[in-house]
């Protein structure tokens, strides 16, 4: 019976080692995403227009509202060989969309675009599966900048 004790001692430290263990990396990890300033972030749709322009669609989770989320629509024009980020703007409202919904499947309804100059562009996203794709918001891109359209 003594032997039993000193292993049923060992193994419930052993326990308690781990679970202490745990429990500091969760609450390390939920402090350390407030204190963080860069958004989670997720690109959910993209496309090229021949040489001239490569349009993003990305979400960015929310630092205040783990649910919330924006949309950030950038296009990027070839410089150099390279493709340099040339106007963004935010779809919809800063935090006006759930990050769930737009990162999970069918989150893009309609990403149109053309290879024409100006660049006609139609951008439509999933709300919620329950009440559907949000209204479709018209862009024009003329020489790298987005306009409302």
């Amino acid at each position: 019976m003594n032997l039993t004790r000193p292993r049923l001692r060992r193994r419930t430290a052993a326990a308690l080692v781990a679970l202490a263990a745990t429990t500091a990396v969760a609450v390390g990890a939920g402090a350390s995403r407030a204190d963080t300033a860069a958004p989670q972030t997720r690109q959910i749709a993209s496309s090229v227009l021949g040489t001239d322009y490569r349009i993003t669609l990305t979400a960015l989770r929310s630092t205040e509202d783990e649910y919330a989320a924006s949309v950030r629509l950038q296009v990027f024009t070839r410089a150099d060989g390279t493709w340099k980020e040339s106007d963004r703007v935010t779809v919809g409202d800063v935090d006006g969309w759930f990050w769930y919904p737009l990162t999970g499947r069918g989150a893009v309804c309609r990403f149109s675009t053309a290879g024409t100059e100006p660049a006609p562009l139609t951008v439509s996203l999933l709300l919620t599966p329950s009440l559907g794709c949000s209204e479709p918001t018209h862009y024009v891109v003329k020489q790298g900048r987005v306009y409302a359209g």
